[in-house]
């Protein structure tokens, strides 16, 4: 097969579409055949030798695919061959086959492509982990999402407004029409407006990290819950402990790439349970700003590090 391969740490140009060995399923894993992965910050993060993948895994970056099941490990259940599906990965979604355990693959949601479905796993899985597996957001309450037009953004404020709750999100000037046609009651221009003094969230979902702590905590209602899931702004800061006490607040970090097989597993589940539905009724869809070739990976991360998109850029086998 092909994939992308990073033979030394850079730029874009770092990725080269290689030909490298076919994979093959253990016990309790699919093999797919890759229609489409899509990109993630953790892909250019690994590109750059800054995250590397997990031990064992797969030493291609792409964190999540759509395809089509060619073969089973043993022990595999509720899954055939010939089955379209998109797939949760800890890695090896920049390829033509990858081999995934079987609990981390979901089925193509009524109404969306093979190919648009390869926007789905990772945002999905990250944003219902985050909100309300461990934030416990719930209806009536504020959200507020920064980096509202990356893919992590437009599916968080689409699963807000789903679950009944006021959303407010920040993002560029530019992306401010599109993020109110998918719901969001108020959108804040990050680059001239200060969002801790506009909205009193019970939530956020933080992609920033160091150089937003102060400023969210400043901004949380009583009883809030702050999720860490990116450190675009930096990874340290200096924190007063004492308004995130007076506020009785709670503060999570986590990283979808690093859990246990079993904890992505019980996540997948859910998503499946509780949020294809929503996707398959229309209420929350798949955001791409473009697809590309595979092969041309590199283009496609100049595209994200430029933050010029709406939602997922994909990558086409």
């Amino acid at each position: 097969m092909f994939a992308i391969t990073i033979p030394e740490p850079g730029g874009p140009e770092a990725l080269v579409w290689a030909e490298v060995p076919d994979p093959a399923p253990a016990r309790g894993e699919v093999l797919i055949e890759v229609a489409a992965g899509a990109v993630n910050r953790a892909d250019l993060l690994q590109r750059q030798g800054k995250y590397p993948p997990p031990k064992g895994g797969s030493p291609y970056p792409g964190l999540e695919c759509s395809g089509v099941i060619t073969g089973l490990g043993e022990d595999v259940t509720g899954f055939a061959v010939g089955d379209r599906v998109c797939a949760l990965l800890a890695g090896g979604g920049y390829a033509e086959l990858v081999a995934v355990p079987a609990g981390q693959v979901l089925p193509v949601p009524a109404g969306v492509g093979l190919v648009e479905a390869a926007a789905l796993p990772e945002v999905a899985c990250t944003v219902w982990s985050n909100l309300v597996m461990a934030a416990r957001l719930t209806a009536g309450e504020t959200l507020l999402v920064h980096g509202g037009g990356s893919g992590i953004g437009t599916f968080a404020i689409q699963l807000g407004k789903a679950l009944g709750v006021t959303v407010a999100t920040t993002a560029s000037a530019g992306k401010h029409a599109a993020l109110r046609a998918l719901g969001a009651d108020q959108v804040i221009d990050y680059r001239a407006e200060d969002f801790e003094k506009l909205v009193r969230p019970d939530v956020i979902l933080d992609i920033m990290g160091g150089s937003y702590l102060a400023r969210n905590v400043k901004a949380l209602a009583p009883d809030g819950r702050i999720t860490v899931i990116g450190m675009q702004g930096g990874r340290r800061a200096e924190l007063d402990l004492s308004p995130l006490l007076e506020k009785r607040g709670t503060l999570f970090g986590t990283a979808l790439r690093f859990r246990p097989e079993e904890q992505k597993t019980e996540i997948v589940r859910q998503v499946r349970e509780r949020v294809w539905p929503l996707v398959a009724s229309g209420a929350v869809r798949p955001i791409v700003d473009r697809t590309v070739p595979m092969r041309d990976a590199a283009e496609a991360h100049r595209v994200v590090e430029s933050s010029t998109h709406l939602g997922k850029v994909l990558l086409a086998v």
